[in-house]
């Protein structure tokens, strides 16, 4: 079986790693294929280098840019590659520019999609990522679904074929590399963190990282607890991040984006996370690291009723009261599957020929 595998931003690396791994071990050939998305040395090689990522077959170098020209700067490679590779599969990951780029392009030349984190809804079709979600659904010929609530919310949209529920590939990861970051991280030590004594802030989308009046009082209100806080700032936002922090009293610490083996031990060991990141929220639970969401909704519902995460988003003033004393979760569950997502979605593709 011969796949094409499109990746562009960090949390497909990460998905990507696992999935490859097992297609590898399958004996199949895989072209992986990188738009480039993100492209800063901290945002994507040092991914391949700690994860053993393979050097990507193709780069189309899209880089920053607006929604319109990453999607059709992704879209125009991804056809030339489709159309001299040839491959019987195309595999997308998540919600991204590159996910919806490469879908469409395999859509019009006829080659079947398989999505991998298909189902996924937060309900606000303000966000890019929910419609880059909702289009790849429809045209992809297999959805790969982490939970039965994805499953349930395909099923809402009157899409019941070739959806298979089969975990998270994000637990494949976690389980493989939390041990290896455990080895091999010093991330705690070169910034004198104590365990479980520390804030891990990550701000990224839209609504919130490009408003400075929005920003400004995410920063405020998080930096004026006690408890030190530690921000691994996007560097299309560390101007203003710092420029921001200048005019405020608090103690936020800003530092450049961190490797993946760095953030799930910044994850692991935090006393709370806030963030607007859908990947973050899930690795939280999974580490079973409190966790507020600086929105309105999110895709991981799970987290919420299960009282792991709180939705911040509406309600800023509520993060004190949190962070002296969070709200015992209800329970802990595997919702995300047990590690074994990238193994059974490989078998899946492999019988659907």
């Amino acid at each position: 079986m011969k796949v094409v595998t499109i990746i562009g931003a960090r949390p497909q690396f990460v998905k990507a790693a696992v999935v490859s791994e097992a297609l590898k071990a399958a004996g199949h050939e895989e072209i992986l294929v990188n738009t480039g998305q993100h492209y800063d040395e901290n945002m994507a090689k040092v991914f391949f280098d700690e994860m053993g990522i393979p050097k990507p077959d193709y780069d189309l170098g899209v880089g920053s840019g607006t929604h319109a020209s990453q999607t059709a700067a992704s879209l125009i490679g991804i056809e030339d590659i489709l159309i001299k590779e040839r491959p019987e599969w195309i595999i997308v990951f998540g919600d991204t520019n590159a996910t919806i780029a490469g879908a469409l392009a395999a859509a019009k030349l006829h080659i079947k999609i398989a999505h991998i984190e298909a189902g996924l809804r937060s309900y606000n079709r303000l966000m890019p990522e929910e419609i880059n979600r909702i289009v790849t659904d429809v045209i992809s010929d297999l959805k790969f679904v982490p939970t039965d609530v994805a499953r349930v919310n395909l099923q809402q949209e009157g899409i019941t074929e070739g959806v298979h529920i089969v975990g998270d590939v994000m637990v494949d990861s976690l389980k493989k590399f939390t041990v290896v970051a455990e080895n091999k991280s010093k991330i705690l030590e070169t910034q004198n963190l104590e365990k479980k004594k520390y804030i891990l802030l990550t701000i990224h989308r839209p609504s919130n990282a490009d408003s400075d009046s929005r920003l400004k009082e995410i920063l405020e209100v998080v930096g004026s607890n006690k408890i030190p806080v530690i921000f691994p700032v996007h560097p299309r936002s560390r101007a203003r991040v710092l420029r921001i922090l200048s005019e405020l009293s608090g103690h936020v610490k800003v530092i450049d984006p961190v490797g993946y083996l760095d953030m799930m031990l910044l994850e692991k060991y935090a006393h709370t996370i806030i963030t607007d990141s859908g990947g973050v929220q899930k690795e939280a639970y999974l580490h079973k690291t409190h966790c507020l969401t600086v929105r309105g909704e999110t895709e991981w519902v799970e987290t919420v009723q299960d009282g792991w995460n709180h939705l911040v988003g509406k309600s800023l003033g509520d993060i004190p009261g949190f962070l002296s004393s969070f709200p015992e979760p209800k329970r802990w569950g595997t919702h995300y599957g047990k590690g074994d997502s990238a193994k059974t979605i490989v078998e899946i593709l492999a019988n659907s020929n």
